[in-house]
């Protein structure tokens, strides 16, 4: 790998903790990142922190600069992944202009309440004379147990037409208990974070994933949609026929088989992994997106993630005239399934390279997508602005 290349053209700065107590870790990652100015803060931590703690600890760091966050399933810092820290984005008060708004109760009226919001926010940044899409994005955080993804992000692309939306699901280490969302200091559950960026740096929206199709199809015969389970595959018990699909037995399932053997479907063309998240007692499945009966999954192989990262961020890298930092949002499944592969280094270098800041998640968000398996993104370029917003 060469190299990474020095920072700090877009006045983005980051910033993470290891450390076990939450009060030590908010004390380093400020010392990290000095006083600013700042307009915005995203900070990502694990559950092993106390979530109100870590709010109220930066908000007395930075009184005046409006933070956002989520709970995650494993940090992403710019010397690679880790556990159990706190990893922190600051965006200088020059360069970029961002609000944030939440969206409560996602799991019943969040649908019409984020169409609305994102309007509002749409027509309040308007108005420049520059296409928004080239000017401004949105970043979406969304309680990843919520079940309710797809419908908030159907509901926001729709109402924000050409504004890209990038995001990720937020985690806890695999608990499925609860997870949290930080928004201007204070925790909020069962919700979503909007925030939207403008910026006059360079900057690119990005996916990338690595799998490929086999040819053994999985038809969802039997499921309750509302709960994301499926009961029955090709009318069978639903991990009895999905470990006989990929040639193991139902009591060999776990977090890094679905890992390596993702289910995707065919959607315009392309296929998206729609993952299991766990097995339950009685055989069926929970998956992490949305499923439906009748619903036709083709079971898939991964392919070389290095390579597969390697080529998408090289490209951005050269589309934006070089990567100063990105935001990534990246499957917890993908980390579980480069550990299992022993090339988790590997990755390491590449984000160290391309100075990579992020979490992982229990789902991807990409324009009108939610996706699993796959590293979403935005990279924000070197370049300098030729005006500041």
């Amino acid at each position: 790998m060469e190299a990474t290349r020095k920072r700090g053209a877009s006045g983005i700065r980051s910033a993470a903790s290891r450390m076990a107590g939450t009060s030590a870790a908010i004390a380093e990652i400020a010392a990290q990142l000095g006083s600013g100015p700042f307009q915005h803060l995203i900070v990502l931590y694990s559950p092993a922190h106390n979530a109100k703690l870590v709010g109220e600890l930066l908000r007395m760091h930075y009184p005046n600069v409006e933070i956002s966050g989520c709970s995650t399933s494993g940090e992403i810092t710019p010397d690679g992944m880790m556990q159990g820290g706190i990893v922190a984005m600051a965006f200088p008060a020059a360069g970029f202009r961002i609000v944030s708004e939440i969206i409560t109760d996602v799991d019943r009226s969040g649908v019409e309440h984020a169409s609305e919001l994102a309007r509002k926010l749409k027509v309040r940044f308007g108005g420049h004379g520059t296409p928004m899409r080239n000017r401004a994005f949105a970043i979406l955080l969304i309680d990843g147990l919520s079940n309710a993804e797809e419908m908030l992000i159907a509901a926001i692309h729709w109402a924000m037409d050409d504004v890209q939306l990038i995001g990720g699901s937020a985690g806890d280490d695999l608990a499925f208990r609860e997870t949290s969302l930080l928004h201007k200091g204070r925790i909020v559950q069962h919700a979503a974070l909007l925030i939207f960026v403008e910026s006059s740096h360079p900057f690119e929206v990005f996916k990338t994933q690595n799998f490929e199709p086999t040819g053994t199809k999985l038809v969802v015969t039997a499921a309750d949609t509302e709960k994301r389970i499926v009961y029955e595959l090709n009318a069978e018990p639903a991990a009895q026929e999905y470990a006989a699909a990929i040639g193991l037995l139902p009591h060999d399932l776990g977090p890094f088989s679905f890992a390596s053997y993702p289910l995707v479907v065919r959607v315009g063309g392309d296929h998206y992994c729609r993952s299991i998240r766990n097995m339950n007692p009685d055989g069926s499945l929970t998956f992490f997106c949305a499923i439906d009966e009748g619903l036709v999954f083709t079971v898939a192989t991964p392919q070389d993630m290095v390579k597969s990262t390697l080529k998408t961020l090289q490209s951005v890298d050269r589309s934006i005239g070089g990567i100063d930092t990105v935001l990534g949002f990246d499957c917890i499944l993908r980390r579980l399934d480069a550990e299992n592969r022993q090339i988790r280094h590997q990755l390491n270098e590449i984000y160290s390279r391309f100075n990579v800041v992020g979490f992982h998640t229990y789902g991807e968000q990409f324009n009108a997508m939610h996706l699993n398996q796959t590293l979403t993104g935005i990279a924000f370029g070197c370049r300098q602005p030729e005006a500041v917003l």
